[in-house]
């Protein structure tokens, strides 16, 4: 969420900038001009059309110039009246507290199949060395060199690869032009759109900029293996797509509070509840910026920095960077650590026995999943 919004998307067309004066009630004067010539055909007035007559060609000329160019089209959307702004909060809330229900039940059913099937994962690995002894070798084999370069990552860069490539697939889509007005109406997150719930999630996968995903990515990628030893892989998937939830209806919230509308998109909000919660859980822990290595700081003393930042940011009024969207992933990701990990993740057991009751139930011969399931459950 770190851009309020992109200096290229906000480029608009002829088309779009009459379609938005007609909504506010207000005829274009190019358009006045046109219809007043079309209604009134008095000769002694033929020098005064003319003359009315000029700009309206050229602006329409302009107008099919710009409807030419292959840019983004905002899909303008009046700003919400004071008495029903807050209103237009209420499914964002009730996605926001659904959404997050659903992905830690849906983590701790993963992280309960994944020790079920750990015993047989684990001899179907002893068969597939043996044969990889027993089959002659090819050199220069890619699927091997691929293979070994994956072993060779930390878990937590495996868990976050499919979250990188992810993000890249949908910066390919913006650059597609006959997608972007459903990117910007699915993948922009904004109070004042039509669209309100799925955006949350899908804006967190989206970037304009080359710059903006690349930074964000390089963030997420230095510190998934320390998240991810922290937290294991399931509850950090939990965490991180809930803090791009969570940290966008921070950021609708303060749109509404403030009346700053804008589209939002990024990453960051989710990556700043990745680097709150390791600073919280490290304070200690050494930290450079990737330009200045030889300039080192503590981990607790960046998250301070950060936060004082975007605070003011916040209370300024900034526009280039979302600031209440880092706000909002940086306080969750400090409470998570703080309180979150205990109330949420340590309470799991009677959703994991239910499930586990569930897959015994429908398991061959009534008792198939039983082994597993215990150790699941007790996790």
């Amino acid at each position: 969420m770190a851009w309020r919004s992109c200096s290229v998307l906000l480029r608009l067309t002829g088309d779009e900038g009459l379609r938005s004066s007609v909504r506010g009630g207000r005829w274009p004067q190019s358009f006045q001009q046109r219809c007043g010539f079309r209604k009134a055909a008095r000769k002694p007035e033929s020098k005064k059309v003319e003359e009315e007559l000029g700009p309206a060609h050229s602006e329409s000329s302009e107008a099919a110039a710009q409807r030419r160019t292959p840019a983004p089209h905002w899909d303008h959307q009046a700003p919400p009246s004071p008495p029903r702004a807050f209103g237009r909060l209420v499914r964002p809330l009730v996605f926001t507290i659904g959404f997050t229900g659903c992905s830690f039940g849906s983590a701790a059913i993963w992280q309960y199949e994944s020790l079920k099937s750990r015993v047989q994962s684990y001899f179907d690995e002893l068969r597939a060395d043996w044969l990889e002894k027993v089959r002659p070798q090819k050199r220069g084999d890619i699927r091997k060199e691929i293979n070994q370069w994956w072993n060779s990552l930390s878990e937590g860069q495996r868990t976050v690869t499919g979250i990188i490539a992810a993000n890249a697939i949908v910066f390919c889509c913006w650059r597609v032009p006959s997608l972007q007005r459903f990117m910007i109406r699915y993948f922009t997150a904004n109070p004042a759109s039509r669209t309100l719930c799925s955006p949350m999630i899908l804006s967190t996968f989206s970037h304009f900029s080359f710059f903006h995903m690349a930074a964000n990515m390089y963030v997420l990628w230095s510190f998934s293996t320390s998240a991810v030893s922290m937290l294991g892989r399931e509850q950090f998937m939990a965490v991180y797509l809930s803090a791009g939830v969570i940290s966008t209806f921070v950021s609708y919230v303060c749109k509404m509070a403030t009346g700053r509308f804008g589209p939002s998109l990024g990453a960051s909000g989710a990556i700043m509840t990745v680097l709150a919660a390791v600073c919280t859980k490290m304070p200690e822990a050494k930290l450079a910026i990737i330009f200045l290595p030889m300039f080192t700081f503590t981990a607790g003393n960046a998250l301070k920095a950060i936060v004082a930042m975007d605070t003011a940011g916040l209370v300024l009024g900034w526009r280039f960077f979302d600031h209440a969207a880092h706000l909002g992933g940086a306080m969750f990701g400090i409470w998570y650590v703080l309180f979150g990990h205990e109330l949420i993740w340590k309470n799991r057991e009677p959703f994991v026995k239910l499930w586990h009751d569930f897959r015994t139930r429908r398991g061959p011969g009534g008792g198939g999943g039983g082994g597993g399931g215990d150790r699941g459950g007790a996790i």
